[in-house]
């Protein structure tokens, strides 16, 4: 779904129709989310946002009633605003991990 974002620059998740916004989590929160929800899944890509870049309203909000908030983009994410790309494939148990630079040659 990322790749057809190039038309029109901007990326919207089916949940921006359903819900209003579209998950997003922080580096800290990226690879219990991807473990938790989507355990040996291919094909996934992890885009970097600069939420300085966004023409949307980011919120910090926990909507399950916990008290880790992750951030929820309230509009389409803007290709300008991706500032790292990293396909996430699951290692061979399911799981998933970061390469440490990546995260590193972020800003």
């Amino acid at each position: 779904m990322w790749e057809a974002a190039g038309a029109g620059g901007k990326y919207e998740a089916d949940t921006l129709a359903s819900e209003g916004f579209i998950h997003c989590s922080t580096s800290g929160q990226v690879i219990p989310v991807a473990n938790r929800f989507y355990r040996g899944r291919q094909g996934l890509i992890l885009l970097a946002i600069e939420p300085a870049r966004l023409g949307a309203e980011v919120r910090y909000e926990n909507l399950e009633g916990g008290s880790d908030l992750f951030p929820h983009v309230y509009g389409p994410i803007e290709r300008s605003a991706v500032i790292g790309r990293l396909r996430l494939d699951p290692l061979p148990d399911g799981t998933f991990t970061i390469p440490p630079e990546f995260l590193d040659a972020l800003p």
